[in-house]
């Protein structure tokens, strides 16, 4: 039921919302319509900065710092999950009230700034700090910079070191032949070689659609290009590694659990980068003696999936200078880095590349190392509609008996009929 709901939503964004929304954004989308002293009361809409510690984060340390520097702003927070925020800026979309500041997913500005609903940022602020190439790409729509990176949060395989040494094998896995046998050769005593499910389905597939060589979209966005034999073939991995026995769709662990990699009960897993934190929190001995490593998946490419949120302004805010003056505080360094800490993610900045966050967190190191392999999910204004058709159209593939063809050709017709109706 609430999957349906939020398709229901996301499909209202694509059409009805965005016709509610007609020129709201005309006079202040530009990317000059910040001018002015940054004063009066604006909100922000955030799906990070969870639980306590969080909020003192946001609230005291990174804004405490905002109203140092501009003392006539007011800002009201509004916190949700990355669950509810689609649904939450649909409904401000459609009753004209949307958050003056928004962070949001990769893969989410080109279904908003479609829709008008964000305001283009000055290309100087995309050289306001040194950010890795790449983390860039999805803060653009059109050519032009919609958002800045906040944090990011990247897709790599761990592993269990110990597993490896005790089993003889001496090098992690090059491809996707060499996955499998090694999953094969893990695989033991109830325990999985190979655990790419407790991941988001849908994440975990693009990774290996990017790793093969594929693509979702074509640059324009109108196109689908993950129906051809790439996106087909990442799918059938999956029921390979099922087949053998080396993974486990009814094995995977929710989302804060003690993950089956640090069980014991997988000896390589599909994994964020924020899982170096979660074990730091939950089996500090397995960092403590070094059981741990990652790499990047790779078969015809080496290919690290890249989320993350970004932070962007409303078009229809009534204190654009206020506005645009919290998203440069929000991408600046050092609210970058005290939120990548508080969520054990990536700070998209070269910048930060030698603190001792990154230093010592070696999931996240290897991640901006890795920057060049980074791929973004997203690229077509029809994403939003698009992202949660994903995991129910690929999932009776991997649970049930559909071929993996069958379910990429269904997701395609799916995603063209989405694309159709923007």
């Amino acid at each position: 039921m609430e999957l349906k709901r939020r398709s229901l939503l996301a499909a209202i964004g694509a059409g009805t919302a965005a016709a509610a929304l007609g020129g709201c954004g005309t006079g202040t989308s530009t990317a000059d319509s910040a001018g002015g002293a940054a004063e009066g009361e604006i909100t922000l809409l955030t799906p990070i900065y969870e639980g306590a510690d969080g909020k003192t984060l946001l609230e005291k340390e990174i804004l405490g710092g905002f109203r140092k520097k501009y003392p006539d702003v007011k800002v009201n927070v509004d916190y949700t999950t990355y669950a509810q925020l689609n649904e939450k800026i649909t409904t401000g979309l459609a009753g004209g009230l949307l958050p003056d500041v928004l962070m949001m997913g990769v893969g989410w500005i080109p279904p908003f700034a479609a829709k008008k609903a964000i305001a283009v940022l000055p290309e100087k602020l995309a050289a306001a700090h040194d950010y890795e190439k790449r983390v860039l790409e999805p803060s653009r729509y059109d050519g032009k910079l919609y958002a800045l990176p906040v944090v990011l949060d990247t897709r790599i395989v761990v592993y269990r070191k110990d597993h490896f040494a005790e089993a003889g094998i001496k090098k992690t896995p090059a491809n996707w032949a060499e996955l499998r046998a090694v999953a094969k050769q893990l695989t033991k005593n109830g325990r999985v070689g190979f655990d790419p499910f407790s991941i988001d389905l849908r994440q975990c597939w693009e990774t290996f659609l990017f790793a093969n060589g594929g693509q979702l979209f074509s640059a324009d966005g109108k196109k689908v290009l993950f129906t051809d034999a790439r996106g087909v073939e990442a799918l059938q991995l999956f029921k390979d590694l099922i087949k053998d026995g080396s993974a486990d769709y009814a094995k995977k662990t929710e989302l804060g659990a003690p993950t089956n990699i640090q069980t014991g009960k997988a000896s390589m897993m599909m994994s964020t980068s924020a899982l170096w934190k979660q074990v730091g929190d939950q089996a500090p001995d397995l960092l403590k003696d070094d059981k741990l490593g990652a790499f990047i998946l790779a078969n015809r490419k080496p290919a690290m999936l890249q989320g993350g949120t970004l932070v962007t302004q409303s078009a229809s805010s009534k204190h654009p200078a206020a506005a645009r003056a919290l998203v440069e505080y929000l991408a600046s360094p050092d609210s970058i880095l005290g939120a990548a800490k508080q969520r054990g993610s990536v700070p998209g900045l070269k910048d930060l590349s030698d603190t001792s966050y990154v230093k010592e967190n070696k999931f996240v190191d290897l991640s901006l190392q890795s920057m060049g392999d980074a791929c973004s999910e997203g690229g077509t204004p029809a994403w939003m509609e698009i992202r949660e058709k994903i995991k129910p159209t690929l999932e009776p593939a991997i649970v049930g008996n559909q071929s993996a063809k069958e379910a990429i050709a269904e997701l395609g017709r799916l995603a063209e009929a989405a694309i159709g109706r923007m």
